[in-house]
């Protein structure tokens, strides 16, 4: 877009149809339909550039992919799978689609036809599991459309027509424009925002997640791979897509997620930053159990936001104790709060150069038990590089203050935690807290400087955390200021006097005029 107005006019406007369409299907099932649309048009119109830019490389500007017989369009077929890592006819374009929707009695069964045959150009290819299922929570024949096949067709063409006229830019090749992954993002977040906490299991703020990406981005200029292994919609990967993946279109995004509609969102929203598949690894399963990216480790950058809390098997399987990931600890997390298990996972596949940014439950840096055993083999072995505090209420659907913890292993300069507390840097946004850029500059600033200072920083030397407690609470060493007013004793205690002088003298007063009277 040429500037944040016009963006931010285009959110507007497309958040406004978005909720005009959807009609009595509830905003978060809804959103399966508006962004496979984006997902659909985008993916359309990106394999016809592609194949433009080829066509006039070849000396044919004129070419027009759209308009060509499917027949024709097979002898590239191959060519496209093995470079865009997928195919479509031209009777299966978007736009062609969309030019005869509303005509179209048989639209849901064609959708879902076109929907198969995407995902099946890339069967027995490498492209395979970065295409299967993706667009599968796409479900033409849902009775929450309509309860016919008219009624669900007429909304679904004016899905498909209204995703048609947003104005989303062209040159989809060309890396400086996101407008189309701006735009779903967007969309993600207020579908997450209107769902609350169903919602915002899947996101993470874009001003959290630029944090976490410059945090482990730091000093830190070799990063070939960088991992989430709860990726949830990716918004954390793609926060390095934006940035040092500009200057690296070989880094390689792995991630894991265990929830399949999530896992779907996070593999779309790849494409739609113009990731190539060959360019990301995205997993459905159990990362604690079932981890997916042993071989692929170590990652010189992790960037992750697990779900707080989350209960799993723990010591009932004994088997992970045994573990490599978790076993140097010595102990497992609790059954009930897998928090520091994810931990520890990313610890293991962290590289010795490599940083690590974790948000954090706050009940993990002071908790007894086993999490105080864990806590303590981190600090131990030095792996705890800062602990930053956030404010409260930046989350959908978590209204408490979350943290932020840095792992190292031989990248520190010290034998120190850094604390850092940023819980009041923060800009009120409706009804929810936001991180301004200059917050994140001001974190970053005391991240980068490493030292004390008052309110907001406390470097703490390793063998003192281990006294007390293991405690890595950030409220524990930095003072906090304290906002009361100061009060001035002699200047009170004249202010009484004067009082007290004032009242003498209307007592008297009084006391004349009741005499007059009684005369």
């Amino acid at each position: 877009m040429a500037n944040q107005t016009e963006r931010a006019e285009l959110h507007k406007t497309i958040w406004k149809i978005a909720n005009e369409l959807r009609g009595s299907v509830d905003g978060w099932e809804f959103k399966a339909y508006v962004l496979g649309s984006i997902f659909y048009r985008f993916i359309s119109e990106n394999i016809c550039d592609y194949i433009h830019q080829l066509m006039e490389e070849a000396g044919q500007p004129d070419f027009n992919y759209a308009a060509i017989d499917d027949t024709m369009a097979e002898n590239i077929r191959k060519k496209m799978v093995e470079e865009k890592g997928y195919f479509i006819l031209p009777s299966q374009l978007f736009e062609n689609v969309v030019k005869t929707a509303d005509k179209d009695e048989n639209l849901n069964e064609h959708l879902t036809a076109v929907f198969r045959a995407i995902e099946a150009s890339a069967q027995g290819t490498e492209s395979e599991d970065d295409l299967r299922g993706l667009f599968s929570d796409f479900a033409v024949d849902s009775q929450a459309l309509g309860s016919t096949v008219i009624k669900r067709n007429q909304l679904l063409t004016k899905v498909l027509r209204t995703v048609a006229d947003m104005n989303l830019g062209s040159k989809y090749n060309d890396t400086d424009n996101d407008t189309f992954g701006d735009t779903y993002e967007f969309l993600m977040q207020m579908y997450a925002s209107e769902a609350g906490k169903s919602g915002g299991e899947f996101f993470t703020p874009q001003q959290v997640s630029e944090l976490l990406a410059r945090i482990a981005a730091y000093q830190n200029p070799n990063i070939q791979k960088v991992y989430d292994p709860a990726c949830g919609s990716g918004s954390l990967l793609l926060k390095f897509a934006k940035t040092i993946g500009k200057e690296n279109p070989n880094l390689k995004y792995f991630g894991q997620e265990v929830n399949p509609t999530t896992y779907n969102l996070c593999r779309i929203n790849m494409f739609l930053h113009n990731v190539n598949y060959d360019n990301f690894d995205i997993r459905l399963e159990d990362t604690l159990l079932k981890p997916q990216h042993m071989q692929d480790a170590p990652f010189d950058a992790i960037v992750s936001n697990p779900p707080y809390s989350l209960k799993w098997e723990g010591k009932d399987n004994t088997i992970l104790i045994n573990d490599e990931r978790y076993a140097p600890a010595g102990v497992l997390a609790p059954k009930s709060a897998a928090d520091l298990a994810f931990t520890m996972h990313m610890l293991w596949h962290l590289s010795e150069q490599g940083t690590a940014a974790i948000v954090e439950f706050p009940g993990v840096l002071y908790r007894g038990g086993d999490e105080k055993r864990i806590r303590q083999y981190l600090i131990r072995n030095n792996f705890v590089d800062t602990v930053i505090q956030l404010p409260a209420n930046l989350f959908f659907g978590v209204g408490i203050a979350t943290c932020i913890i840095v792992l190292k292993k031989s990248a520190k300069r010290d034998s120190s935690v850094l604390f850092i507390d940023a819980s009041k840097l923060f800009q009120k946004n409706g009804n929810k807290n936001i991180l301004l850029p200059e917050h994140q500059d001001k974190i970053m600033k005391l991240y980068q400087n490493r030292h004390d200072e008052q309110y907001l920083a406390k470097l703490v030397k390793n063998d003192d955390i281990l006294e007390n407690d293991c405690n890595l609470s950030v409220s524990s060493y930095v003072e906090q200021e304290d906002t009361r007013e100061v009060i001035d004793i002699t200047a009170v205690n004249a202010k009484l006097e004067t009082l007290i002088a004032e009242g003498n003298e209307l007592n008297q007063k009084i006391e004349a005029i009741i005499k007059e009277l009684g005369e």
